[in-house]
């Protein structure tokens, strides 16, 4: 199956005579609908260490007025980058399951000559999907152009969102390297959620209402006049563990003590964003953006909560499986006009251009059916990237490098018809605290299970011993292929049941919507 890419041409509006405005009250109610600007205030050639902490700790969020950031990426590349035949070499920034699965898609890629991954780890190492590049410092802007420059990496793919809200891609694309990820402006979208929500509402945007705090009495009696259930959320970076669906009142005010008053997530949570509860159905919607294009992937499925029947706290996610069955093509066109779009036209409009992927979380309402955003994400969602590259039958890096020169309007998308789900095993006691350095055993004998299974490694090393442990909270994402959401199912699990680690957990019931739903639909 193939698809194609939207275009906001010709509709974008800039903002005429539009000035930076400043917040600088305690508390913004999403229902007022402001008139502000939403980046950070920082030209894009002053790019620090310390952008991810700005993002997430001050409230007065600026747009400047910026070069455009695609006619940037349309700069000349660095000299030698592209390789015999068109092909090129690419580096892919992270260690995680993402970055393995980015590292698996691109290593099939027909116009990619070379992967290098950085850090990388042991598993990425191990599959032969990549070169890992253990020693080069991703935090170093200068390191990683020198490093770039030396071995003649022709784009740059960066997965994880702490370097992109700290700036990475800003530096990458000043030097000439052709990029895949948005600026440090762009990325607050992920990077403040109070930044999100201004422009949701700026933009008629569907979304929660909501609320933004930072004196915790306020927060308080605002949920005394909400009432429950309700959902707090810090606003910065919290790795996928800053959001308490507080079905009573004195669990909010725990959540609202636990960020403001205790600084559980530091300055991620020294700001809140307090929304009303959305009933209804979860999925995750990914599109790739150029500035002007937006191509939307396929739809998939993540389970966030820790355990069995969707029970515990929040996780980065213990399973996925894509495509989901919610996600109607008829929902597809929705989601894309109603929010993608208007993100993108919103983005541009601002003068902060959004290059990359954007990873909607998005509620189905019950009551309406319709899609509301809960929030974006900059990147690729983990493990929903295990999936979706699982799937992706075209040449991923001519794709990326198409959105990096403003020309996905002229790409289109093929994906295998079947479904595939991805089952995380994590280490005993995450989401909270948990042991370092267990062995884990026959990896390849659970791989051999069937051809459609691969094992993508989130959080592996070697110790002194050359055994394979685990060193993360989540650590394998196994994923398999089939014919039908039974068959897929059945293979992960046959695979899982292979993997020896003791001290590893997993969900047995990752799929059961995509089950239910199909069950439903049969009787």
């Amino acid at each position: 199956m193939a698809c194609a890419a939207y275009s906001i041409r010709g509709h974008v509006k800039l903002a005429a005579g539009h000035g930076p405005y400043a917040l600088a009250n305690n508390h913004m109610c999403g229902s007022l609908k402001p008139s502000v600007s939403y980046s950070i205030s920082r030209s894009w050639s002053n790019i620090s260490s310390t952008a991810s902490r700005h993002a997430a700790h001050h409230s007065h969020l600026i747009v400047g007025n910026p070069e455009r950031w695609r006619s940037s990426l349309k700069a000349s590349p660095v000299d030698g980058t592209v390789v015999a035949e068109g092909k090129i070499t690419v580096l892919v920034i992270g260690g995680g399951g993402r970055e393995h699965a980015l590292c698996f898609a691109l290593n099939r890629s027909p116009s990619c000559e070379a992967v290098l991954c950085a850090p990388g780890n042991a598993g990425i190492a191990q599959s032969g999907d990549a070169v890992c590049i253990s020693d080069l410092d991703i935090s170093n802007g200068d390191a990683v152009i020198s490093f770039c420059q030396k071995r003649g990496v022709g784009m740059v793919v960066v997965g994880p969102e702490v370097p992109l809200v700290a700036g990475l891609a800003n530096d990458l694309v000043k030097a000439g390297i052709l990029t895949f990820g948005p600026s440090s402006e762009a990325a607050a979208l992920e990077g403040s959620k109070d930044f999100m929500k201004k422009l949701c509402y700026k933009y008629d945007i569907p979304t929660a209402q909501y609320c933004t705090f930072t004196d915790p009495e306020k927060a308080k009696q605002y949920v005394k006049d909400q009432g429950a259930p309700i959902v707090v959320k810090a606003d910065g970076l919290a790795a996928g563990k800053g959001v308490v669906v507080a079905m009573a009142l004195d669990e909010a005010f725990e959540a609202i003590d636990s960020m403001l008053v205790d600084d559980s997530f530091g300055l991620a949570g020294s700001r809140i964003i307090i929304e009303e509860y959305l009933e209804g159905e979860e999925a995750s919607f990914f599109a790739l953006v150029d500035g002007e294009n937006a191509l939307p992937l396929e739809s998939a499925q993540d389970h966030k909560r820790v355990g069995d029947g969707d029970v515990g706290p929040n996780t980065g996610g213990m399973g996925a499986y894509s495509p989901a069955p919610i996600v109607t093509e008829e929902l597809k066109h929705t989601i894309m006009e109603t929010i993608i779009i208007p993100t993108v036209k919103g983005m541009a409009a601002e003068g902060c251009e959004f290059v990359g992927v954007l990873y909607a979380g998005l509620m189905v309402e019950k009551k309406s059916g319709l899609p509301k955003l809960i929030e974006y994400n900059v990147r690729f969602g983990d493990p929903e990237c295990q999936v979706l590259m699982m799937r992706l039958e075209s040449d991923l890096a001519q794709v990326l490098l198409s959105a990096c020169k403003g020309e996905l309007g002229k790409v289109s998308l093929t994906w295998s018809p079947e479904i595939a789900m991805v089952v995380v095993m994590a280490s005993e006691g995450y989401p909270g605290s948990y042991k370092k350095g267990t062995v884990i055993k026959n990896i390849n004998k659970a791989e051999q299970v069937s051809p459609a299974v691969k094992i993508f490694h989130a959080g592996t090393a070697l110790d002194g011993d050359g055994n394979l442990v685990a060193v993360g909270g989540r650590v394998l994402g196994v994923t398999a292929k089939g014919k039908d959401i039974e068959e897929a199912r059945s293979r992960a699990y046959d695979a899982v049941d292979v993997v020896d680690w003791p001290e590893g957990f997993f969900r047995r019931d990752i799929g059961w919507r995509a089950l239910k739903q199909k069950q439903t639909a049969n009787y």
